[in-house]
């Protein structure tokens, strides 16, 4: 398999992520593609950058999927990086390849395909999006095969996708974000994305809660201290998965704490690719 995987950050976040995470948003999601599906082979593009080389829509259509990271850009704020962001999603829709984004990538795709992305109402989600349920008429969608009723999923984001564009189906939801998770099909595309970030291990939460240190603390969720405590228990996690004195802690059950079903709608976003192909043929 070939992939694509696009950088949404900028190059001052990409090397932010780098310092306090190891890898950029991009690399980890290339990282955790490579260990799901070891032969495949994993291209980076960014998109953001004013000097980068762009695919035609004839070049992406040669890749068998494209990804779409996070990154802390706000959609809604039409920057340049923005918009060269939302035009190169377009071209992927309009290539026909299937697409899967996390956070920042479903809102951008949901904002290339006529949605609208703003700020969360009230403080943002922060180290784990809590209590998501799927839709009364999604629960069979392909995108959560094997997840239960209720689930907890890495998260840690102050925007959300307000309005999904028409074409477009809400597939899960929690209390806090009304689209936990989606299926949005724009011109010839097919894409799957979620709010959360089932490709990030806990250490990485860990480090994305180190950097969003300030922010937390203004909104109030908790002082400096709390917020260490909280990372430290994600690294706890990350050293030691089986750690039930950690799972306590963080009020997490098997499904966040065991990689495999941690990674759930990627695998399931994998394992459906010649089915999605089908669709855009």
């Amino acid at each position: 398999m070939r992939f694509l995987v696009v950088e949404s950050e900028t190059s001052s976040e990409r090397e932010s992520r780098r310092q306090s995470a190891g890898k950029s948003a991009g690399e980890s999601f290339a990282a955790t593609l490579r260990q799901l599906d070891p032969v495949c082979q994993a291209v980076l593009l960014e998109p953001a950058d004013p000097d980068a080389d762009l695919f035609s829509t004839a070049d992406i259509g040669t890749f068998d999927a494209v990804f779409l990271s996070g990154s802390p850009l706000h959609v809604y704020e039409l920057s340049p990086e923005v918009e060269r962001q939302l035009d190169f999603v377009r071209s992927v829709f309009a290539s026909g390849t299937p697409s899967f984004g996390s956070c920042a990538g479903l809102q951008l795709a949901a904002a290339a395909a006529g949605g609208r992305v703003g700020p969360i109402e009230g403080p943002r989600e922060a180290g784990l999006a809590r209590r998501i349920t799927a839709e009364r008429n999604a629960s069979g969608h392909p995108l959560l095969a094997g997840r239960g009723p209720v689930w907890d999923a890495a998260a840690i984001h102050g925007d959300e996708v307000l309005e999904l564009p028409p074409g477009s189906r809400p597939l899960a939801s929690n209390a806090r974000v009304r689209i936990q998770a989606a299926e949005i099909r724009y011109g010839r595309g097919v894409f799957w994305g979620v709010q959360y970030h089932p490709e990030l291990s806990p250490g990485e939460v860990g480090a994305a809660l180190r950097r969003s240190s300030d922010e937390l603390v203004r909104d109030g969720i908790g002082s400096a201290e709390d917020v260490e405590t909280q990372a430290e228990l994600f690294d706890r996690l990350e050293a030691s998965p089986d750690e039930l004195s950690a799972w306590w802690r963080l009020g997490v059950d098997a499904e966040y704490a065991k990689e495999g079903q941690r990674r759930r709608e990627l695998r399931n976003f994998l394992d459906n690719l010649p089915f999605l192909r089908s669709l855009t043929a």
